[in-house]
């Protein structure tokens, strides 16, 4: 399995328009039944307030999953902006937490970590929107390799454990 997610994410990667817009329209369609079951909800609603709240949120996650779903590569355009400016979000809020842990030991990852989704942010909202093209696509194509290369490391270790287990237990016996 995590060889096959590997190489689905080798093949995102190299296909990055592709993978931003499916991925892009997935969501729409996901909004679209989040706003449905909304819509389900405020009928079931005890109150009035309940009722157009429900109601309300419904219509939004309907329109912008229609949004998403019927108009993907404005929705991928949108989507990169909304990309860009939660890795500036991200970056801030790492920094804040690095200088909040400074003392310990390790905080300096959490500012590496900042520094990076700083760059990754910049880098997306400075060629926005034609960053729609590769970033949204790029980015979950990486998700999807490293969840794959994860598995496949974990797998191993287990395997060698296992391995490891049984000629202790051979030993024992």
């Amino acid at each position: 399995m995590g060889v096959l997610a590997a190489v689905l994410g080798l093949f995102l990667i190299a296909f990055p328009l592709t993978t931003g817009t499916i991925t892009t329209v997935l969501l729409g369609w996901v909004l679209i039944f989040v706003g449905i079951a909304q819509f389900v909800f405020a009928l079931h609603s005890q109150t009035v307030g309940n009722f157009f709240l429900k109601l309300l949120f419904g219509l939004l996650y309907g329109v912008a999953g229609m949004v998403l779903a019927f108009l993907p590569f404005e929705g991928l355009e949108v989507l990169t902006g909304l990309l860009g400016t939660l890795l500036l979000v991200q970056s801030g809020l790492l920094t804040a937490t690095a200088v909040q842990l400074r003392p310990l030991d390790g905080w300096g990852w959490y500012l590496a970590d900042a520094i990076a989704s700083a760059l990754a942010g910049v880098l997306i909202l400075a060629k926005w929107p034609s960053s729609s093209v590769w970033a949204l696509g790029t980015l979950v194509g990486v998700a999807v390799l490293m969840g794959g290369i994860s598995r496949i490391v974990i797998a191993s270790k287990i395997r060698s454990a296992a391995t490891s287990f049984d000629r202790a237990a051979q030993r024992a016996a």
